[in-house]
């Protein structure tokens, strides 16, 4: 496939209803100095982070952000004909967090139900592959969302920013969306800056190799890709949202793309819940959503370490405006804030082992 070829589908598709999720639970990333760096509170990647809750896992917030994408838009749960999750999180090694929730909204038994995994991009690889099921004509609906409670290895720089969230996508009909997604675009190389074997529990990380030749190289690649074969710049947008792991890489990848800050302002969440990795993009798109006006077109990029990115370029719809407020928008839950100390997130994520 030559660069001038995004992937299209052969029915016009969009998004239907979308829903975030972040638990009310903070923790300041200087709690997280004061335990291991002796309170040095310079250079810290982010202000604070989302924390699970005790009862808390990928299952029970995907079912959150999916009822609420379900309240936007107002369908038979017996029409969705797929659930895909994507996820590094799932609450089960073998048991799928897909079929609990379509049994949960009633969508179940005639549907189809898988996990997504690619670290921080499994979201959005779960809307390429809605976008395919329902654009061929074999679905009218699909679901596709990204979660996940991440977890970073005490003291490591990862604890400062690995959080929980993530949103879902009901993908449909153009006709019926409340935003058009006109094309996407994937990149991927075998590019190991992050990983995690078997019955490790946490994952390693390559430390400033997640920037080059990683995060930004696919990202900048894939994003180029797309406009290039649909004609457009950075100018043409009035929206974009990119994978934050931290505040500073969405804002450094939006400039060498062409975009100023004010274009990535309202999908730019990492500085005050973390990077709710497989969540991260697509949480910034629902924000994003929250504020968009009809005809505002949007690039999303993600990334996922591994390696690869998937870009977006979506327009919104007049149908925005009549479902925007049927759920609770992202900036709500952000601002449902209860601050925690360490030994309480480390309890709460099972750092401490009692027994």
């Amino acid at each position: 496939m030559s660069l001038s070829h995004p992937l299209q589908p052969s029915r016009p598709v969009g998004i239907v209803g979308y829903g975030a999720y972040t638990p009310r639970y903070r923790l300041p990333a200087r709690e997280v100095a004061r335990i291991w760096t002796g309170g040095r509170t310079s250079g810290l990647p982010i202000r604070e982070k989302s924390v699970p809750g005790p009862d808390e896992d990928v299952v029970t917030m995907s079912l959150e952000a999916v009822r609420n994408a379900l309240q936007r838009a107002q369908i038979d749960p017996q029409e969705i004909r797929a659930v895909w999750i994507g996820s590094e999180s799932h609450p089960y090694a073998v048991k799928p967090t897909g079929t609990i929730i379509a049994e949960a909204i009633g969508a179940a038994p005639h549907v189809q139900a898988a996990d997504m995994e690619f670290a921080c991009k499994a979201g959005t690889e779960a809307i390429v592959m809605a976008m395919g099921l329902v654009g061929s004509g074999m679905a009218r609906y699909a679901i596709a969302g990204g979660l996940d409670t991440a977890q970073g290895k005490p003291g490591d720089a990862l604890e400062y920013t690995a959080a929980a969230g993530g949103a879902a996508f009901i993908i449909g009909p153009a006709e019926e969306s409340l935003a058009v997604i006109h094309a996407a675009y994937s990149y991927v190389t075998d590019t190991p800056d992050f990983w995690r074997r078997e019955y490790q529990r946490y994952p390693e990380h390559g430390n400033r190799f997640t920037g080059e030749p990683a995060y930004f190289k696919h990202i900048t690649e894939a994003g180029k890709a797309l406009m290039s074969a649909l004609g457009v710049s950075a100018k043409d947008y009035r929206w974009a949202i990119f994978h934050q792991p931290n505040a500073k890489f969405p804002q450094r990848v939006a400039s060498m793309l062409g975009f100023t800050p004010e274009q990535i302002e309202p999908g730019l969440l990492s500085p005050i819940i973390g990077n709710t990795y497989a969540g991260a993009a697509i949480i910034g798109l629902t924000a994003t959503l929250d504020v968009a006006q009809p005809g505002d077109r949007i690039l999303m990029v993600s990334f996922g370490s591994g390696a690869g990115s998937d870009a977006f370029d979506i327009t919104v719809t007049e149908k925005l405006l009549e479902r925007r407020h049927r759920a609770p928008l992202t900036r709500d839950y952000i601002a449902r804030r209860t601050e925690i100390d360490y030994g309480l997130y480390a309890r709460y994520r099972g750092k401490i082992a009692l027994k």
